[in-house]
């Protein structure tokens, strides 16, 4: 089933001059880019994003690294393209994800692991209405 997702190239990745490899990397593993966004994320944004973890003791810390550098929004488009792009991240933490993936390649730790994607369809949805709403 074709499908839209959404990720985010994370600063740690932008500050390091990642975003070109990652985008060439998805490119390659056949998702279409349909959105593509740079953006310095405010505080207000961030906290908005990241509303589900705000109960949480990390969401503070959370929220400052994603405010921390520009961020790279991309609304991205393959058969699953969900799991397609789940797979391709590799786990949270870098040090687990498989190789070639992205966050065994660009990532350095569970806080800073170079990308982000949506977990599921409603996610998607919630996320590109968010940053896209002409996507949704």
């Amino acid at each position: 089933m074709m499908q839209t997702t959404f990720a985010i190239i994370k600063p740690d990745a932008t500050l390091a001059k990642h975003t070109g490899k990652i985008i060439d990397l998805i490119e390659k593993e056949g998702f279409e880019v349909v959105g593509l966004k740079k953006v310095h994320m405010t505080q207000a944004k961030a906290e908005e994003f990241y509303a589900v973890h705000n109960a949480r003791p990390f969401f503070g810390e959370l929220v400052s690294f994603m405010t921390s550098g520009p961020c790279v929004l991309l609304a991205l488009r393959k058969e699953n393209a969900i799991a397609a792009w789940r797979d391709l991240m590799g786990a949270t933490d870098p040090a687990k994800a498989a190789p070639n993936t992205m966050r065994a390649l660009f990532g350095t730790n569970v806080g800073s692991n170079a990308t982000h994607g949506s977990d599921a369809p409603e996610t998607a949805q919630t996320e590109l209405k968010l940053f896209f709403p002409e996507l949704v």
